[in-house]
């Protein structure tokens, strides 16, 4: 065909070109992840044991890097001449349609980088337009946060409680809240070995900070004999020297928050559940299911076996298990599967990734190894550091304007048009790249 070309319809791509136009710096800083890591560490001295708490990894940080080279070991293969003007990144999650694969994953306790919280968070995600999973160990209640994301896409990631009319209470509120997908963690029934933390005795739970999920929960609240609290916001920035001082000085105020939060944080001391207890979750959550932290092929029939709606292939970002495989590694094998496969392609199974998604590259490999969407942590909190909610987004923005300029360099127009095509796609190299190994 000849004559002029076809002027491209707006897309996330257009956020370069606004960028360029608008000659300003962000208020991130940066669109270089390392950059930004670097700045968020910075802008977070004051506060470095909550920066390390958000950022630190499990022993030596081992799976953390291996997260990354098992990305930096596959390799794009673009191709050349292909009309590619219009793309999209619209894709399909549980019957509900996307404008991207791209979600924000959940991250504990964000109160204690921003005096904001989850509301920014959550409004910047509805803003965009990318779902918004919320965790268990939130700054914010169920509702508080649920009105901040007010006609966004919202899941409930759940650290499952020892109480099964607890549990139910949360379910009901999340449900109730317009949350439509349940996300249960089932990587952290303890938690992992953080040298960071436990050298400065780093654990926001103990001052109640991070259970105000339990203190607005009326079942939770009843067995600790107090009244649900409806909008409690702990204190910014978190001062856990002087919290010490005050339980040592005999405060019962204190006292009651050390109470609470060692209770809320009970799932992750040490009781593990098994597959047959997910019957509970299926008999009460009228939605899909999706369990966080699987990474067998093994793990992944048997939640298939279980009637899980879908898995996240995820290593908890590397901050669980300390000399543990590469997520994309993991997500490799289990899209390999025949047996996943076949439920993927009959709608009856969704495979989402989590751990190591920096850049658009990253969401593309993901795609093409057969992840229907992509869990985003580290890097969004990034942002709240640096600019609240406007810094949530700003990172947003360019993770969605890499990944669609990505796409369309690559040779593709749209999601569907990678999905699981690894051979195509993809090529796996037998070293890693030098700046991989740096």
């Amino acid at each position: 065909m000849t004559g002029d070309p076809i002027v491209p319809q707006t897309t996330w791509s257009q956020y370069l070109v606004q960028v360029y136009a608008n000659g300003e710096t962000s208020v991130i800083g940066s669109y270089d992840y390392r950059i930004l890591e670097e700045k968020a560490r910075e802008a977070t001295k004051a506060i470095q044991s909550a920066y390390m708490y958000t950022f630190g990894s499990a022993g030596t940080g081992s799976t953390y890097r291996n997260n990354f080279e098992a990305l930096d070991r596959w390799r794009i293969i673009p191709r050349m001449l292909r009309n590619v003007t219009h793309r999209n990144l619209d894709t399909t999650l549980f019957g509900v349609k996307l404008p991207s694969p791209i979600i924000i994953a959940p991250v504990g306790i964000h109160g204690i980088l921003h005096e904001d919280g989850e509301l920014a968070t959550a409004s910047a995600a509805a803003s965009v337009g990318v779902p918004f999973v919320m965790s268990s160990a939130s700054s914010r209640s169920i509702e508080a946060v649920a009105k901040a994301n007010d006609d966004g896409h919202r899941w409930y990631q759940l650290y499952w409680p020892l109480h099964n009319d607890v549990t139910l209470s949360i379910l009901g509120r999340a449900k109730a809240a317009g949350f439509t997908a349940l996300m249960v963690t089932v990587d952290t029934f303890m938690l992992g070995w953080r040298p960071y933390d436990l050298d400065k005795a780093y654990l926001p739970f103990l001052a109640g900070v991070g259970a105000q999920v339990g203190t607005s929960d009326p079942a939770f609240m009843k067995r600790m004999g107090l009244a649900p609290r409806v909008d409690e916001r702990p204190a910014f920035p978190l001062d856990l020297d002087a919290f010490r001082a005050r339980l040592a000085a005999g405060d019962e105020e204190a006292q009651t928050a050390l109470m609470l939060g060692r209770a809320w944080v009970e799932p992750t001391s040490g009781v593990f559940r098994s597959w047959e207890d997910l019957k509970f979750l299926r008999d009460n959550w009228d939605g899909p299911i999706v369990l966080k932290g699987i990474q067998t092929v093994e793990d992944a029939h048997a939640a298939i076996d279980s009637r899980m709606d879908g898995i996240v292939v995820s290593n908890h970002g590397g901050r669980q298990v300390d000399g543990a495989i590469g997520s994309f590694s993991a997500l490799e094998k289990i899209t390999a599967s025949s047996r996943v496969r076949r439920a993927q392609q009959q709608g009856k199974f969704t495979v989402l990734f989590d751990s190591g998604i920096r850049k658009g590259c990253d969401v593309i490999k993901a795609i093409a190894m057969g992840a229907q969407g992509v869990l985003v942590g580290r890097p969004i909190m990034y942002g709240l550091v640096l600019g609240g909610k406007e810094g949530v987004e700003e990172v947003l923005r360019g993770l969605l304007a890499d990944t669609e300029i990505t796409l369309g360099l690559s040779g593709y127009r749209s999601i569907d048009e990678i999905w699981g095509k690894r051979e195509a796609i993809l090529e796996k190299a037998d070293t890693l790249p030098r700046c991989a190994k740096l």
